[in-house]
C-alpha cells in the first residue's frame, strides 16, 4: 500500500491541515504532539464514553491521578500493539501519514485510539488474502482490537507513576480525529515491511488481566477486556 485512502484523510483542524501525498513525509517532529497530560476538553471527550459522562468526569476530576476504565465501541475503539511494532506504526503515521489520535502505553503495549468500528474491520482487512501472506506484509504481528463489548484501562488525567499507564499523545479536544481501519491497515502493513520482525513481534502477546477488585482504578464500565 503506497497511500492511505482519501476518504480517511483527517478534517481540517485535526492536526494535519494539508492533504500532502504520503510520498512527501513531514519534517522530523513536525506537528507531532508529545503531551502527556489531558486537557479539560480531552477529559470531557474521554468521559463521554461512560454511561453517565457528567458523573464520570466529576469523579475523575476529583481523583485525576488515577487511571480509569472506559467502554469501547461508541466513542472510540482501541488497537493494542506490541511495543516495538506499535512505535513503528506510530512513527509511520506521523512521518508519512495523517498523524494519530490519542495514544497510550500500558503494560508493554501501545494503545492506539481509533474510530468506532475499527476493532471489527481491521483484523478482517489484515487477514484479507491480498495482505494476509507474510511475503506481502512482512508479517504483521497479532493485534488485540477492543470494540463493542470491551473496556480498556486509560491513563490518568495527570501523569501518574512511571510504572502505570501513561499518555504518549493525550486527548486535548472534545472531538479528536481518530484513524479508521484503512489508515491503520496502511500503517501496519508499511511498518511490517520496513524492518525484519523481532522476537517480540513473533510472539502472540496477550494483555494481562486486571484484578476485578483493584482499588487503584476508577471503573466507569462494567465491561472489561483485560487491557
Amino acid at each position: 500500500m503506497s497511500a492511505w485512502p482519501e476518504q480517511q484523510q483527517p478534517p481540517v483542524g485535526s492536526g494535519r491541515t494539508d492533504p500532502l501525498p504520503l510520498t512527501l513525509p513531514l519534517p522530523v517532529g513536525a506537528e507531532r504532539p508529545h503531551t502527556e497530560q489531558v486537557t479539560q476538553e480531552g477529559a470531557s471527550w474521554l468521559a463521554s464514553a461512560a454511561a453517565r459522562p457528567r458523573s464520570a468526569l466529576s469523579l475523575w476530576n476529583g481523583r485525576p491521578g488515577l487511571p480509569g476504565v472506559l467502554p469501547c465501541g461508541s466513542v472510540f475503539d482501541v488497537v493494542n500493539l506490541p511495543t516495538v511494532f506499535g512505535r513503528r506504526v506510530l512513527d509511520r503515521l506521523w512521518s508519512e501519514g495523517p498523524g494519530s489520535g490519542p495514544v497510550a502505553a500500558h503494560r508493554g503495549r501501545v494503545l492506539l485510539f481509533a474510530a468506532p468500528g475499527t476493532a471489527q474491520r481491521l483484523p478482517a482487512l489484515i487477514g484479507w488474502e491480498e495482505w494476509g501472506g507474510t511475503d506481502r506484509t512482512g508479517g504483521v504481528p497479532p493485534l488485540l482490537c477492543h470494540g463493542v463489548g470491551d473496556a480498556v484501562t486509560v491513563p490518568p488525567l495527570t501523569p501518574g507513576p512511571a510504572a502505570g499507564p501513561r499518555w504518549v499523545v493525550a486527548p486535548d479536544t472534545r472531538g479528536p480525529w481518530l484513524p479508521g481501519a484503512e489508515v491503520l491497515l496502511w500503517a501496519c502493513v508499511g511498518a511490517a515491511r520496513a524492518l525484519p520482525r523481532t522476537g517480540e513481534e513473533r510472539t502472540v502477546l496477550a494483555a494481562p488481566r486486571r484484578p476485578a477488585s483493584s482499588p487503584s482504578f476508577i471503573d466507569f464500565s462494567s465491561r472489561r477486556s483485560g487491557c
